[in-house]
């Protein structure tokens, strides 16, 4: 039997997002039993879980396995917060020193990395009375954030006798993960550091969802885990077998709303990209490349409508697109699923040549979602 429960969000409109909570739980549990004895799990909920909504999805992720979780900012921390969310949460994205008070006040643990850092987490100490929880973030090679290798020593020793500090780990992110052997080079700055300092007491982490599926670096005890939660496979080395069985938890679906016919030689939607051979039945249905449907997918995509595939036709528009249902026994009301288990958003992501991560992000600007288990 499957049980669902109403999003947060309240929708008045015939398209949403549907998110399989009981995946969510497989992923992790998967996660978990490919992760070794002792090794922490972090998991990323960042840009709202990807777009599956991280208020609803955390609770689940932390009974499923995992240990704490990671966020890109001080605002998606604060929004766990205020839905209960008590375990640690780390910020991986870098906080602007003047909230850094404001990280402290909600017990959030921030990546720190420069002089301007630890300066502004003095102060908040002096005005709070509270230590700040922070993460060094070091630059192995990703050349976005981070204390680069050359300074790593004497910032990791200055952190960790500063006596307003609660120094919690160290960690950087793999640029390269699907390449061994820019990967290897990573791997080496990460041990070279790690063995000049000392790392008792702290966690260690440098191994992001394609890391832990495909390498093993003694010198860390806690992985990360971000797009595997969610049923979606990063890129990785042509020699990495996945071993990790994974289950998508997104579903986009949407409601017809008006069905008419279309005769031989006119066009559909804007530009008429598409001109119908024949007289075709054509679906409408109120989703559109403002939900985050690109519209570069135009006459491109295929959905489902009572167990048969149909095609989309003509342009993606803002608000609203179409399908030919020509043959198939419908009527309005009835749904047509965009993704699903089956047809995952890889196959968008190819289409367009961009990454999965990209598009679940979209889906998330006014699509209401509905959790099911």
């Amino acid at each position: 039997m499957k049980n669902i429960r109403q999003s947060i969000t309240n929708i008045h409109r015939d398209s949403w997002v549907e998110i399989n909570l009981e995946n969510a739980s497989y992923n992790m549990r998967q996660i978990r039993n490919h992760t070794p004895e002792g090794v922490k799990l972090l998991a990323v909920v960042k840009a709202d879980a990807y777009g599956h909504g991280s208020v609803m999805l955390a609770p689940t992720l932390l009974a499923s396995g995992a240990d704490m979780l990671g966020v890109a900012s001080i605002d998606e921390g604060e929004d766990l917060r205020r839905a209960n969310i008590n375990c640690d949460i780390l910020v991986l994205g870098a906080v602007p020193v003047w909230a850094v008070e404001n990280a402290v006040k909600s017990d959030l643990i921030i990546s720190v990395f420069s002089k301007e850092h630890l300066d502004a987490c003095k102060q908040a100490y002096k005005r709070t009375g509270i230590k700040p929880k922070v993460h060094i973030k070091l630059d192995t090679g990703m050349n976005r954030i981070g204390i680069s290798e050359d300074d790593a020593k004497e910032f990791i020793e200055k952190v960790q006798s500063a006596d307003y500090l609660e120094l919690g780990g160290i960690f950087t992110h793999l640029a390269n993960a699907e390449n061994r052997e820019k990967t290897q080079i990573q791997i080496d700055k990460w041990n070279k550091i790690i063995s000049q300092v000392n790392t008792d007491g702290l966690l260690l982490h440098i191994l992001n969802t394609a890391g832990t599926m495909c390498y093993d670096v003694p010198n860390s005890n806690m992985r990360r885990a971000g797009i595997a939660l969610y049923g979606l496979y990063p890129d990785l080395p042509e020699d990495c077998t996945e071993k990790i069985h994974l289950k998508p938890l997104m579903s986009l679906k949407a409601r017809i709303v008006n069905i008419h016919e279309v005769r031989d030689g006119e066009g559909v939607s804007y530009g008429h990209t598409y001109i119908a051979k024949g007289t075709r039945t054509v679906a409408t249905v109120p989703l559109g490349y403002a939900d985050g449907v690109p519209r570069g997918l135009s006459n491109k995509i295929y959905a489902k409508l009572n167990g048969k595939e149909i095609p989309q036709i003509g342009n993606i528009t803002m608000d609203q697109m179409m399908f030919d249902i020509t043959g198939v026994d419908t009527k309005c009301g009835d749904i047509i699923t965009l993704l699903d288990e089956n047809n995952t958003i890889d196959r968008w992501a190819e289409i367009l040549g961009t990454i999965n991560y990209e598009l679940t992000c979209r889906l998330k600007v006014r699509l209401g979602r509905v959790y099911t288990r």
